[in-house]
């Protein structure tokens, strides 16, 4: 059976992934330390459950999955708006977590996403549409926004509350928003019963359309150098912008958006040219050489050292970055004001939306009563048992999961009253020294700077202080 994690059922406990170091140890000497706990990720590779060969949106690329044993999750809210919904399937990692992340950081990360939806606004009054709905102002300085930039939004219903998180792309002849393909049906019915007069018309392209991710310092130097047009260099494209490339014969979007702490390529790619797009990635970027010939390789996928990889190696980067997910760490219950992206997301200084009027009272109010922030445990200090080698020193760190409470710290380290806060997810940061990072909603009045605070995690309380911003 699968577990609800921040609002999400899973097929194995997914709410963070272990990583980390000792203590006395910095940087790239941090991924020797990187494990994956047996009880949250089998280090063995496991084929695809016929379970969730059967899900809906199943990727054009799964044979390729299934070929290589890899780890697949159900993806999908366990309860709530969307009713009672199947599960995606999505890869959590091929079995090399510690490499996934290395190459996250060190080189590139290739993901497959086919938990992501992309609906398509198309009319002479596109974004004058959209800017009366969505939270975002895309009319900044009197000047709609120009094609190739990218914004983030909320789109809200009328008490306020967000159903969905959205990207909103602007080209030339269409706007696409993309967003977590739970949310985009009632997004498309929700803007669709607002179209009246105005020349605008809403579709779903995620059956022509899919997602794939490229995560890494090198992740344009592998586009340039696969790429069959000679348009602007990728490596020249700044964090909410985009433009397209061609790509095995294709015609595919390309927009930079940071969520990992490293350059993040958002590709979107004709449903028909995802597998030829995907080998392409891994044929020229994948290194299958050893790694002490690399640094005097002529290879390409030398210098690029791709790897494909999954929810498990993402989720640590993105918790160390500061980046909440929609469905995980907020969803259809929040405000605006309770997700720590508020002010990523929403203009308060443009015309009227939905539920503007909610976000605006609050906004005055000065507080919400309850909000997004990140936790921290002091960095871990453990050394690994010489005589065995093949210990896992990951399991001397306890890991809270999604749903435990956060307390105040009594004299004794002991939980002093009642719960403050939910943790929505969290991980082990092998850039942090192994420090527990946790996302929670705590209440207002609970948040006190230099406080300690305590979470249960596996028969103990990890004592963590709060984070000022949520990346640490």
């Amino acid at each position: 059976m699968g577990e609800t994690v921040g609002g999400l059922r899973f097929a194995g406990k997914a709410t963070g992934l272990p990583g980390g170091k000792n203590a006395q140890h910095t940087g790239e000497e941090a991924l020797g330390f990187l494990w994956c706990l047996s009880d949250l990720c089998p280090p063995t590779r496991h084929t695809l459950n016929p379970h969730f060969q059967a899900m809906t949106r199943p990727s054009p690329i799964n044979p390729l999955h299934e070929q290589a044993q890899a780890m697949v999750l159900g993806y999908g809210p366990e309860s709530g708006p969307t009713g009672g919904v199947e599960p995606i399937a999505v890869v959590g990692t091929y079995g090399e977590l510690e490499l996934e992340y290395a190459a996250l950081r060190k080189g590139c990360l290739l993901l497959d996403l086919p938990h992501r939806s992309v609906l398509e606004v198309t009319g002479t009054e596109r974004l004058e549409f959209l800017n009366r709905m969505v939270t975002q102002e895309l009319k900044p300085g009197k000047q709609w926004l120009s094609a190739g930039v990218s914004v983030n939004s909320f789109w809200l219903n009328r008490k306020g509350r967000i159903d969905s998180d959205l990207r909103v792309i602007v080209l030339a002849d269409r706007v696409l928003l993309e967003c977590d393909a739970h949310a985009a049906g009632r997004a498309m019915t929700g803007l669709n019963a607002y179209i009246i007069s105005e020349d605008a018309a809403i579709a779903d392209r995620s059956q022509s359309l899919h997602r794939l991710a490229l995560h890494g310092p090198t992740g344009a130097l592998l586009l340039d150098s696969v790429r069959e047009d000679d348009g602007a260099r990728v490596a020249t494209l700044e964090n909410g912008r985009h433009q397209s490339v061609t790509l095995a014969g294709a015609s595919v979007l390309v927009d930079r958006r940071d969520l990992t702490g490293v350059p993040g390529l958002d590709l979107y790619v004709p449903v028909e040219s995802v597998r030829a797009v995907y080998e392409l990635l891994l044929t020229r970027g994948f290194s299958h050489e050893h790694p002490h010939d690399r640094a005097t390789s002529a290879e390409q996928s030398a210098k690029v050292r791709l790897r494909p990889g999954g929810w498990h190696a993402f989720n640590i980067a993105r918790i160390e970055a500061g980046s909440p997910l929609y469905y995980v760490d907020f969803g259809p219950d929040s405000l605006p004001a309770e997700t720590g992206v508020l002010e990523d997301r929403v203009s308060f200084t443009k015309g009227c939306y939905l539920g503007q009027e909610v976000v605006a009272r609050m906004h005055s109010r000065g507080h919400s009563k309850r909000r997004l922030v990140s936790l921290r445990s002091k960095p871990a200090s453990f050394s690994v048992n010489a005589s065995n080698e093949h210990e896992n020193p990951m399991h001397a760190i306890a890991q809270p999961v999604g749903g435990a409470a956060v307390f105040v710290a009594g004299p004794s380290g002991e939980p002093s009253g009642e719960a403050i806060g939910t943790v929505t997810s969290s991980t082990i940061a092998p850039m942090l020294g192994a420090s527990v990072l946790c996302f929670a909603t705590m209440k207002p009045e609970g948040l006190v700077a230099g406080a300690t605070y305590v979470v249960p995690a596996e028969g103990q309380m990890v004592a963590m202080t709060l984070s000022e911003t949520l990346r640490v």
